[in-house]
């Protein structure tokens, strides 16, 4: 069904994204509502004061939706600063992942993306919050992915070979970590190369993770890689499940505590927080609106 009333839309645009120009998608914008009577705001970030400039234009504009134009990092930060407002997230993946958009099936294409912001549906979707002031709308982890997330951001690797550099260095100095994890069903003593905390499914490769994760159900997983295995990280890539629980276990959780014995990497949403040895974590139900595509029906 087309809302045919009038929206006032704040697009908070990261213009470096992706290594990219968004020209485009600018255009893209402007194309879409050139014949429909929305209002639009377009807010050019700049890397130093975004969260601030965002939070004024939110309060003097009052938009209807608020727009994040790039990568996971753009998504997370408008996201952020509409927590206490209900105002429903729109998402343009304009980023080089883009691994939240994916997770929720959003469309790459321009017009079909607009098309669901303006027209979509508004779905309560769940976030982790994490150690009391950290939120993670997607994808955390202690291990061997925050490592490589360090590594990736410290020498500036772009595209697939740099991933691939990472990853490899990453190998070549993988250890397993000793890991107590604390929830309401008991404790759990772990030796793992990774832990996760997947309130999503994927990650912007497309590695499947947590191929039963939904971000509405008032549950997060907590993915332990046991054992590394090609066979269990292939599955990652070509949908198979379930895993061998013996090399890649899956737990279900509202609120947790993870404590290692030596200090072990840490990322929260592709962005690299240090070394730690205690995490807490608990969901919080519904936290936030997205705009979603309408669902078919029969589904």
């Amino acid at each position: 069904m087309q809302d045919s009333r009038k929206l006032k839309l704040l697009f908070a645009i990261n213009p470096v994204s992706g290594g990219q120009s968004k020209e485009t998608w600018e255009e893209s914008i402007k194309t879409y509502c050139a014949d429909k009577p929305h209002e639009l705001n377009l807010l050019i970030l700049n890397g130093e004061d975004d969260e601030e400039r965002l939070t004024k234009e939110i309060d003097a504009y009052k938009p209807d939706r608020v727009v994040a134009v790039g990568g996971d990092g753009t998504v997370k930060m408008v996201a952020e600063q509409l927590l206490s407002k209900n105002i429903p997230l729109g998402i343009l993946p304009a980023g080089s992942a883009n691994g939240m958009a994916r997770d929720l099936d959003l469309p790459a294409d321009p017009e079909q993306a607009l098309d669901v912001i303006v027209n979509g549906r508004v779905q309560p979707v769940d976030l982790i919050c994490v150690n009391d002031k950290d939120l993670c709308l997607h994808l955390s982890d202690i291990g061997l992915n925050a490592q490589l997330v360090k590594y990736y951001h410290e020498n500036n690797w772009r595209g697939k070979l740099g991933y691939a550099r990472g990853v490899l260095r990453v190998l070549l100095n993988k250890r397993p970590m000793t890991v107590e994890i604390s929830t309401t069903k008991g404790v759990l003593r772990r030796e793992a190369f990774m832990v996760a905390l997947a309130n999503a499914r994927m990650y912007g490769t497309g590695a499947i993770i947590n191929p039963d994760g939904d971000v509405s159900d008032g549950y997060f997983e907590v993915v332990i890689i046991r054992q590394f295995s090609w066979f269990e990280f292939l599955k990652m890539f070509w949908r198979y499940r379930p895993f061998d629980p013996k090399k890649i276990e899956v737990l279900q959780a509202k609120a947790l505590i993870i404590e290692t014995r030596k200090r072990a990497y840490f990322q929260i949403d592709g962005e690299y927080r240090g070394r730690i040895k205690r995490l807490e974590a608990r969901i919080m139900p519904g936290g936030l609106k997205v705009m979603l595509p309408q669902e078919k029906k029969g589904e």
